[in-house]
């Protein structure tokens, strides 16, 4: 019976500048899931590293030390821990279950109802199932949130209406620019969070679109995608002069683009304005960038702030979503106690009933009784047992919470005090929740 931990940060909580210090560099995942599982004796892990959070889920036997895992933090990006810890939220048992299922359902997001959280957990849930970090407790965890998530979204109307990180940097650009016909915009980097940008910028009709890369191929190829044309990334200088928009999303570990190299630049530009937009964690662009004269720069919390004042104008629909969130977590807790007390309650019976059958067996062999007294001694030995575990067995249904900080303890309890011996479960992801479970 394993107990559940989480221990993170997010935008509500940290700065951009403490995220980015302690983001997942994607290509380093699986060593970091590795490391991790080592610090905590192999118990479960998943680690979910987005823009705006990263979260370590646990779950193992033993209680798991919050220092532990500040450590494991702090060793793994260098980082010392004073420059996070106090950012860091922990939350155990049906805490964790409730939380993980408003992120998937994107109640936790910096914009509501935006959508590539859901994937993002999935993402994050299925490679640490690949590397074998995942077992009875959360793979069932997860396999509901990624459902919960896909029924608030198309259920609610939470993901309709809403405004993106994307929405916002197009209404700036407007307040900036009179018109896009003759304006260039230029997207550094490939990935998802770029390409939700462009599809925005594409939609003002820009006089021209460059896609810059380091792999040229991926660049011509989201470059087709938008009618544009890939550049040379080793050319940036020379672009970066020639645009008016930059879009910048790369995960490079260090700026690509510092005040120092850019002020270089200002005049070749004939101090033209420019507006850049960082969406990278960590920061693509140094802060202090945005100290130059007709410089515009905005990073993910300079957009957080007009983002969240939808969060009022939806709220009916966020209620909605809170109250399937809710409804979801007390089905998944339900279908968890059956699970988990199911075989306790079977054991319970059955070695009592043994026990009996066995002492019934010695008297009767003591005694002439034919085979209608037998049956009768039978009949009245097993409603005996039955009595006796009633009472006992309807309490611990009733109270007992897995995921409650008393639940381990108290069914810890009844096993030691009933002598069971429960068969321990494999870590397979074959024990699904109800619904639909499947990611």
């Amino acid at each position: 019976m394993n107990r559940l931990l989480l221990i993170g940060l997010n935008h509500t909580t940290a700065p951009l500048d403490v995220r980015e210090r302690l983001a997942f560099a994607p290509q380093r995942m699986l060593e970091a899931i590795d490391h991790l599982r080592k610090r905590i004796d192999g118990a479960e892990a998943v680690i979910l590293s987005t823009c705006n959070r990263v979260e370590l889920y646990l779950a193992g036997p033993d209680e798991i030390d919050r220092e532990a895992m500040v450590k494991y933090l702090a060793d793994f990006h260098a980082v010392p821990a004073e420059a996070f810890q106090s950012h860091l939220y922990e939350i155990r048992g049906r805490g964790v279950i409730e939380h993980l299922f408003a992120v998937a359902s994107s109640l936790d997001s910096m914009v509501l109802g935006e959508t590539q959280i859901l994937g993002q957990v999935r993402g994050a849930y299925e490679l640490s199932r690949g590397a074998g970090a995942t077992g009875p407790s959360l793979n069932p965890l997860f396999q509901r949130a990624v459902s919960v998530g896909k029924e608030v979204l198309a259920n609610t109307g939470l993901a309709e209406g809403r405004v993106s990180v994307s929405s916002v940097a197009v209404d700036y650009a407007r307040r900036i620019f009179d018109n896009f016909a003759d304006k260039t915009v230029l997207c550094i980097g490939t990935g998802k969070m770029s390409r939700l940008v462009l599809q925005h910028f594409v939609s003002l009709n820009v006089g021209d679109l460059l896609v810059c890369s380091r792999d040229q191929a991926r660049a011509d190829a989201t470059a087709r995608d938008f009618n544009g044309r890939g550049v040379a990334f080793d050319a940036i200088e020379q672009h970066l002069i020639s645009s008016d928009i930059v879009i910048s999303s790369t995960g490079a570990p260090h700026p690509i683009i510092t005040k120092k190299g850019f002020a270089k630049l200002v005049r070749k530009r004939r101090y033209r304005p420019i507006f850049l937009i960082d969406i990278a964690v960590p920061r693509d662009v140094e802060a202090a960038v945005g100290e130059l004269e007709n410089v515009y720069l905005y990073n993910l919390d300079d957009l957080q702030e007009v983002v969240g004042q939808t969060i009022t104008q939806r709220s009916q629909q966020a209620e909605s979503a809170t109250l399937v969130v809710r409804q979801q977590v007390e089905q998944y807790l339900l279908w968890h106690r059956q699970r988990e007390i199911g075989p306790m309650i079977d054991a319970l019976y059955k070695r009592y009933n043994t026990i009996a059958r066995t002492e019934l067996e010695r008297t009767l062999s003591k005694l002439p009784v034919d085979d209608a007294g037998k049956q009768h001694l039978e009949e009245l030995v097993h409603r005996i047992v039955q009595k006796m575990l009633h009472d006992p067995v309807s309490q611990l249904r009733l109270a007992h919470d897995p995921h409650a900080e008393t639940g381990p303890t108290y069914a810890h309890a009844i096993e030691q005090l009933f002598r069971l011996q429960l068969q321990q479960e494999k870590p397979t992801s074959s024990q699904e929740p109800p619904g639909d479970a499947n990611p």
